[in-house]
């Protein structure tokens, strides 16, 4: 039963963010925060199918642990296109807020993001191995959690700031992502129960798709 709705979840989710983030990038007339928002959401998309569709294959036939090194390399991936993910979010909030200048807060946001893609790369991280340490995976993490706190204040300030009823929740998409995140993060190989927290986190990105193509919808004639 697991497999099946699992998989199931995991394909409707694949197929929506993508699908979304195809025609925005498609879409004609559109302003280039929305492109930008497109690409975000096909990176989030194409990133999160190198782990969930492994996943999904071992559900379905011989288990997760003969896939360790498939799960691995996804998970590794995925890591890397989540934070490349926060950074094109960033130039929406630019893009959108016409914010000029800012030059220590894009240092900030290339700092954090490289710092994040630093630490996934190291060996230490032994994605490629069922028991993979998690203090490695609390090291990665921070730059990644400061870089999402970012986020959610810029967004939070310009969405107040300006009346931005289109973009007024995405601030807290962001929150509910890593409130769901972070306990996985921590707890899930101790309390295996816990990683069904990936859930509602990965519905929380679906929301912020939605709003990006909601509001296109809204504002390209």
């Amino acid at each position: 039963m697991q497999a099946i709705m699992e998989t199931a979840f995991d394909a409707v989710y694949l197929i929506t963010v993508l699908t979304l983030g195809i025609r925005m990038i498609r879409q004609p007339g559109a302003a280039r925060q929305f492109h930008l928002f497109g690409w975000m959401a096909v990176v989030l998309g194409a990133g999160d199918a190198f782990h969930l569709v492994p996943r999904a294959w071992a559900l379905c036939t011989t288990g997760l642990e003969n896939y360790a090194v498939a799960l691995g390399l996804g998970k590794a991936i995925t890591s890397v296109t989540m934070t490349v993910f926060y950074v094109l979010l960033y130039y929406v909030w630019r893009q959108r807020y016409r914010v000029q200048g800012q030059k220590s807060l894009t240092g900030t946001v290339y700092l954090l993001a490289g710092l994040r893609i630093l630490l996934c790369l190291m060996p230490q991280n032994r994605w490629l191995e069922a028991d993979a340490p998690l203090s490695w995976g609390i090291y990665r993490n921070i730059p990644f959690a400061l870089l999402g706190l970012l986020m959610i204040v810029l967004f939070y300030r310009s969405a107040r700031a300006q009346q931005d009823r289109a973009f007024r929740w995405i601030w807290l998409t962001i929150v509910l992502s890593f409130a769901f995140y972070i306990p996985v993060v921590l707890w899930a190989d101790v309390v295996p129960m816990i990683g069904m927290l990936m859930i509602p986190k990965t519905c929380a990105y679906v929301w912020t798709v939605l709003i990006g193509y909601t509001a296109m919808k809204r504002e390209t004639p």
